[in-house]
């Protein structure tokens, strides 16, 4: 197949990790945001998590009137993120699960356990013009539960396979092609198809060679190559990865 342009979506959270640490109101996310859009970043994503660890409410009211990309707005399948969803009018709404002693998002979502909760809000974000994906595990079964829930997008999370790579066990071929055949299923069955969590350059051009992943979204490297380099200059050798690796170079 021929392979789309391949987006990169930047997440801005531990921008706001930064400033939540000292308290008061620097390093600001909105204008890391804007900077990562100047970059060359095709969209924001931003994790309001119930417990507002980084990300708060008035970020994200200050992100949909100051850029100029879409906003993909993370969110647990809770009442409350719904209510801030359907009052704010992201451009879309990522669904992820969410444990309160996590230090980060841990595996994908239940789309099988919750299935019905789930399918809920998906069904009330879609009424209202938002497009609905679902963070889950590169598995078959996983992207049956997206496709009966009625997700447009899901987004594999990527983190195993990233893991075993920068640890380098034995298990990252594997892992990898958990992640491939996951792609393949989803364009059989009519789902767009994202990736992210634990992506660096390498790994990044590395799966930029599926051609079924049309977006990646990479928040935590690029934060941390960002104090080294700067946020413009990462985001450019991330784009020229991903680019390289879209075009088998």
């Amino acid at each position: 197949m021929t392979a789309p342009r391949l987006r990169l979506g930047v997440n801005i959270d531990h921008i706001a990790t930064v400033r939540n640490a000292r308290g008061g109101t620097l390093p600001d996310p909105v204008r890391g945001a804007v900077l990562a859009i100047e970059a060359g970043a095709d969209g924001i994503t931003a994790h309001l998590r119930e417990d507002r660890r980084h990300i708060r409410d008035e970020d994200i009211r200050r992100l949909m009137a100051s850029i100029s990309k879409p906003l993909n707005f993370e969110m647990a399948a809770t009442e409350d993120m719904v209510a801030i969803a359907l009052a704010t009018q992201p451009h879309a709404a990522c669904l992820v699960p969410e444990k309160r002693m996590e230090r980060t998002t841990e595996g994908g979502l239940d789309v099988i356990g919750g299935h019905d909760h789930i399918r809920d809000a998906t069904v009330r974000l879609t009424a209202a013009g938002i497009r609905v994906s679902l963070f889950i595990e590169p598995s078959i079964a996983a992207l049956e539960a997206a496709k009966s829930i009625g997700a447009p997008v899901v987004e594999l999370h990527t983190g195993a396979w990233c893991e075993a790579v920068a640890v380098g066990s034995g298990t990252a071929p594997r892992e990898f092609e958990r992640i491939r055949r996951a792609a393949e299923q989803a364009a059989r069955l009519g789902i767009e198809c994202h990736a992210g969590h634990g992506l660096d350059y390498a790994t990044a051009r590395i799966i930029a060679a599926l051609p079924q992943v049309v977006e990646l979204n990479i928040g935590h490297f690029l934060m941390g190559e960002a104090l080294f380099v700067g946020l413009p200059d990462a985001i450019a050798t991330m784009r020229a990865a991903m680019d390289a690796g879209r075009a088998g170079a």
